[in-house]
Parts: C-alpha cells; sequence; structure tokens
C-alpha cells in the first residue's frame, strides 16, 4: 500500500474563506467547545471590522485538508500588540525591545478579547492535530516572528503543544460549577455559603432593591435592536471611564442578533421604567454553561454591579438547570460570590534560544507560584465546611 499523502495545509486572511459547516463540525466533536470558536463569531469579529488587520488583529487562520476534507483548523492572527488577549507578555516584549530585537508581530491562536478556555486546535485526529501545531511553528519562522502563542486552549492540547516544544504557562479564573446535588435555586445557593459570605450578598442585594432597582430579561430574539443599542451606549461608556476605547463595535453585535440569537442574554436594570445599566451574558444552551461577558452603566447605584453581573446571572443559571457559569479573566473579588479558582493555560514558541532560555527559566518559578496561590484560593472557599461539626449560625 501506498503511503497516505501529506495533509494540505492552507492559511487564510479571511475566515469566510473556511466552510462554516465543516468547521462547526470539528468544534462540536472537540473535547471543549464554545460558542466562541464557532465560525460564525469569529466572522463577525472580522466582517465588524473589531478584529482584523487595521486593529492589530490580522487574520491567518489555519486549515488542514485531506482531500476535500477539512481535518483541522484554528483561528489565529498576525498581532502588533497585545492588548485584548488576558495573556499578559508585556515584559517579554520589552526584553526584545531592551536588546533591540522586534517582538511585534506575533503570532496568536485565540479568540479575540474573549479569554474563555476551550478547544483551539480542531482536529480530526491526533496526527490531523500535530500537523496544525507543525504549520504554525513553520509559518512563525517563515516569517521570522519572535513567538507564537496559543491562548486558552484545552489541557489535551497543553499537553501536545509541550511535546512539541512549547512552553507551558498557567492561569486562574473564577467559576461557578454546579454540584453533584446542585442547590434547588439561588436561595439554596446562599444557605451552602458560610453564614458571613451569605449575609454579605444579601446586604449587596437589599441595597439594590431598595435603590428601585428592577430586571428586564431577555433572551435570544427577545433582544430587540433597541435593546442592543443601549447595551452598547453602557459598554462604551465603561470604556471611557476608564480611558479606553471598546474593542468590539455596533455592527459586531448586530451580527451576533442576526446569526447566533440564541447565544445571548441580557439583564437590563431599571429605574422607574427607565433603562440605567445593563449585563450581557453569553450561552451555551447545548452544553449548559453561561459566560459574564460585558457590563455597563449610566448610573452609580451602590452594588448593582455585583447584583447584575453575578447573584442574577446565577440565579437564572440555577433555575434553568446549567451546570457552569464562568465569570471570565481575573477577579478574587469572585471567590466569595461562590465562583472558585479552576486553572487556565495557554503556550508559547520564541524563536531566540536565549529569550526561550529565559522564558522557561522564569515560566519554571511563575508555575509553582500559581499552583500555590490557587491551592490557597481554595482553601478559603466560600461554602460550609462538612466536616466542621459545628451548625452555621443563620
Amino acid at each position: 500500500m501506498s503511503p497516505h499523502p501529506p495533509l494540505e495545509v492552507r492559511i487564510d486572511d479571511d475566515p469566510g474563506a473556511l466552510p462554516l459547516a465543516a468547521w462547526n463540525a470539528l468544534l462540536a466533536a472537540s473535547p471543549h467547545p464554545t460558542p466562541f470558536m464557532r465560525l460564525e463569531y469569529l466572522q463577525a469579529l472580522h466582517d465588524s471590522g473589531s478584529a482584523v488587520e487595521k486593529s492589530g488583529w490580522a487574520p491567518q487562520f489555519f486549515s488542514a485538508w485531506d482531500g476535500p476534507e477539512l481535518v483541522a483548523a484554528c483561528p489565529a492572527y498576525l498581532k502588533t500588540h497585545s492588548y485584548g488577549e488576558y495573556v499578559f507578555d508585556w515584559a517579554w516584549a520589552e526584553a526584545h525591545a531592551r536588546h533591540g530585537l522586534a517582538y511585534y508581530p506575533k503570532l496568536l491562536v485565540a479568540v479575540p478579547f474573549t479569554p474563555v478556555p476551550g478547544s483551539r486546535l480542531l482536529a480530526r485526529d491526533a496526527g490531523a492535530q500535530a500537523t496544525l501545531i507543525e504549520a504554525l511553528r513553520a509559518h512563525a519562522e517563515a516569517l521570522k516572528l519572535s513567538s507564537a502563542h496559543v491562548l486558552f486552549p484545552t489541557p489535551q492540547e497543553q499537553r501536545a503543544l509541550i511535546g512539541a516544544g512549547w512552553l507551558g504557562r498557567s492561569g486562574v479564573q473564577f467559576h461557578w460549577e454546579a454540584s453533584p446535588t446542585p442547590p434547588t435555586g439561588f436561595e439554596a445557593f446562599l444557605a451552602s455559603l458560610q453564614r458571613d459570605k451569605r449575609k454579605k450578598i444579601q446586604q449587596e442585594q437589599r441595597r439594590v432593591r431598595e435603590a428601585g432597582v428592577s430586571y428586564r430579561v431577555l433572551q435570544g430574539d427577545e433582544i430587540r435592536a433597541q435593546d442592543w443599542d443601549f447595551f452598547h451606549r453602557c459598554y462604551r461608556q465603561t470604556y471611557a471611564e476608564h480611558r479606553s476605547t471598546p474593542y468590539l463595535s455596533r455592527d459586531f453585535f448586530r451580527l451576533m442578533a442576526d446569526g447566533m440569537a440564541r447565544h445571548w442574554l441580557l439583564f437590563i436594570a431599571e429605574l422607574q421604567g427607565e433603562p440605567v445599566a445593563c449585563s450581557l451574558i453569553a450561552l451555551d444552551p447545548d452544553q449548559g454553561v453561561a459566560y459574564g461577558r460585558y457590563w455597563g452603566s449610566l448610573v452609580d447605584i451602590s452594588c448593582l454591579h455585583f447584583d447584575a453581573c453575578y447573584y442574577q446571572p446565577l440565579a437564572w443559571c440555577m433555575a434553568r438547570g446549567y451546570r457552569r457559569f464562568e465569570g471570565g479573566a481575573q477577579g478574587e473579588h469572585k471567590l466569595a460570590r461562590g465562583l472558585m479558582p479552576i486553572d487556565t493555560h495557554s503556550t508559547h514558541w520564541l524563536a531566540h534560544p536565549d529569550f526561550r532560555d529565559a522564558v522557561a527559566d522564569y515560566l519554571a518559578r511563575e508555575g509553582p507560584a500559581i499552583a500555590s496561590y490557587a491551592e490557597d484560593l481554595r482553601t478559603h472557599q466560600p461554602f460550609k465546611r462538612p466536616s466542621a461539626g459545628t451548625p452555621d449560625a443563620s
């Protein structure tokens, strides 16, 4: 028998050049699919001008083909900065600059502006995945890039990349996950917390109620154009208050409403019938997972952020049997609100051998420190400890 011909690797500067159904089928068969890796989502980022060369995200989508069959793919970008990534390598860029070396552009495999862990290297099998990993390195070398990076991959992808000579890095996020016998609702969830944590949440929610806030909750097609307009106004306001520019255009959310409506949930906070703030949640109804994404407010109301971004979405998830709520990047304050630390990953290939050695040495010291930090957080969990032997006063 003749050997199987090698896979053909293609690199496209427009995600629209790839077959949507075949891409999404690879995603659905992957270990950790998320709606953010759907081709509709990635294409919306491109078509809306949110993640394009002008904004520092030049698409370089990799795909591997077995004849006419798409067998592996990943979203990749040539980056001219490190904004919108949530895995910080500014110090690495500065070190390159101090030695007269260019760090940018770099090659990045990631979902722009989206620190959600999940499958990144979509592949039919381990061989197709290995072809994709080799193609990323070869492309970085051919373009004489400083580095290539894969952000928030699955543990299996992390192991495969490290096996191919990439460097692994760890991080921490905060997620709520339903237990095997989850609380039957938000009140039961509060009852499962230690007394001081429960009282704190109840106090924060009481302040919001006493301020006169009520919520409209809209899902999917219930979110009208004027609701998206109001959300985007709040979204821009948040960035303006931090003297920054929003990453996502209004047109991106129009495309989400048109093509991925079922994946969005909007909490609109109102005072006397007038909208004043909102929290946008992404949904994966098929997996039973919700993702805290964006928040904004036109008024200053004590504790409204916590209520709109954590307590209301958590109550919504529990009432509908969702199994996980991901609170997004960073934020130790989430621990006291019932979101527990989980490990995240990234992998890095650096071209310059001396810089690679220096980064490897840094990561060898950073890794145990991150693990120790996460373990310390777990020891301070907010939930009652059944083994304590003393009933929790209410």
